[in-house]
């Protein structure tokens, strides 16, 4: 049969996938979940084809894409955003909850109402962490037997020729935009057919041409915390800004770089504008994802602030590059940093900056969070437990519910 598999990313409103290129944009890195589940079904034979879920105006356009491409079958990630269009169209799916689905969305009413009929479709529905399979099973308990708990996968690659130095002090920061583009792969082992996986990404804005990094200091002195986020509210990126510029003036060696494309034009406006007036902040539109993690390997710790998680990537990958990690304490954050273990939480922006200047002034616990992190996630994120699980899940797509 034909395959197809729409991915949504949490930090987006719509169907979301990387392309497969070695200079992926920063706003596709944002989708490293996405990216993973890809990889493994492709692993597994499956094809797959990249479009902006924006391109969809109207069910009927989803459903003409799907009888001219012949797809079968649909993965979707976030239960709302992505799971709603896929309902009606006759095809098998699986959903994969984001974070916002069960920490916003679930609070309003026809969007609950929709994510339950989601559900009643859906053949199996993955969950991050026990907590959010358990948030699940109480909004909707029909749908018990069909969520499966699987945590995200985790692999990174550095770019090894990236020059930190050049990064700091530039002052023209280039752009890359994604391409929409399809893979096909071959046939399914095992089989005489053909999987087609249909995947869409958002085509993101980048930001303007005249930002500028330029930390004119020596890297050996410098402690930079990086953010990762698109820069929407609940991703909440100023929360920590005014504090922390505090902190810079007091010692000039400290900087906050924020990391992300813009994806509310309004909020980005409003975020740039902050910036520009806040001493010791800085904001980076998109990045290659090898450059990026380049860029968290040299940085001095991985920042998230957000309101709320699913399951943070770039929490977990800076863990694996053995970076330290503080996150606002929110459960989701909380699920996988265990304060003074393997990171730090903090609650308001006086406690960041506390457990901030704790951190640079003791190297012992910077090593043991450190190290604890790698730990952590080498041991319950694994690359090839996730490839696994999704190989069994797909096949729940193949034949009919009664097979």
């Amino acid at each position: 049969m034909l395959f197809q598999s729409m991915f949504q990313d949490e930090e987006q409103a719509v169907i979301c996938t990387e392309p497969a290129t070695s200079h992926v944009p920063y706003h596709v890195r944002l989708c490293t979940r996405q990216r993973s589940h890809r990889d493994h079904l492709e692993a597994a034979g499956h094809e797959c084809i990249l479009k902006d879920a924006f391109d969809f105006e109207s069910p009927s356009e989803i459903a003409n894409f799907i009888k001219a491409e012949s797809l079968e079958a649909a993965l979707a990630l976030h239960l709302y955003r992505g799971g709603r269009l896929l309902r009606g169209h006759g095809i098998p799916f699986g959903v994969i909850f984001g974070g916002t689905d069960l920490n916003e969305d679930v609070n309003q009413g026809e969007k609950n109402k929709v994510m339950g009929k989601v559900l009643e479709e859906a053949r199996f529905a993955v969950a991050f962490t026990e907590s959010m399979k358990e948030t699940a099973q109480t909004q909707w308990p029909h749908a018990k037997g069909k969520i499966f708990v699987q945590s995200q996968g985790i692999s990174t690659a550095p770019n090894a020729a990236f020059n930190w130095n050049s990064f700091l002090q530039r002052s023209d920061m280039k752009k890359h935009r994604g391409n929409e583009i399809a893979l096909r792969m071959g046939p399914v082992e095992g089989t005489s057919e053909n999987l087609l996986l249909a995947c869409f990404y958002v085509q993101l804005h980048t930001l303007g041409n005249d930002e500028v990094l330029e930390i004119n200091q020596s890297a050996d002195h410098l402690h930079v915390f990086l953010l990762i986020c698109g820069l929407r509210r609940v991703k909440d990126p100023l929360y920590l800004v005014d504090a922390f510029s505090e902190w810079h003036q007091e010692e000039p060696n400290v900087y906050m770089v924020i990391v992300g494309p813009e994806v509310d034009p309004v909020f980005t406006r409003e975020v740039e504008a902050k910036v520009k007036r806040s001493p010791g902040v800085r904001l980076v539109g998109e990045m290659a994802q090898e450059d990026l993690h380049a860029v968290v390997k040299n940085s001095f710790a991985v920042v998230n602030s957000s309101v709320s998680e699913g399951m943070s990537a770039a929490i977990l990958e800076a863990m694996d590059l053995e970076v330290p990690v503080l996150a606002r304490n929110i459960p989701g954050n909380a699920a996988v940093v265990t304060h003074e273990v393997t990171g730090l939480l903090f609650s308001d922006p006086q406690e960041f900056v506390q457990l901030a200047k704790r951190l640079v002034s003791d190297p012992a616990l910077e090593k043991e969070v450190v190290a604890n992190g790698r730990d952590y996630v080498r041991m319950y994120h694994s690359w090839q437990a996730e490839r696994d699980t999704y190989g069994h899940l797909v096949r729940m797509l193949e034949g009919s519910p009664e097979d």
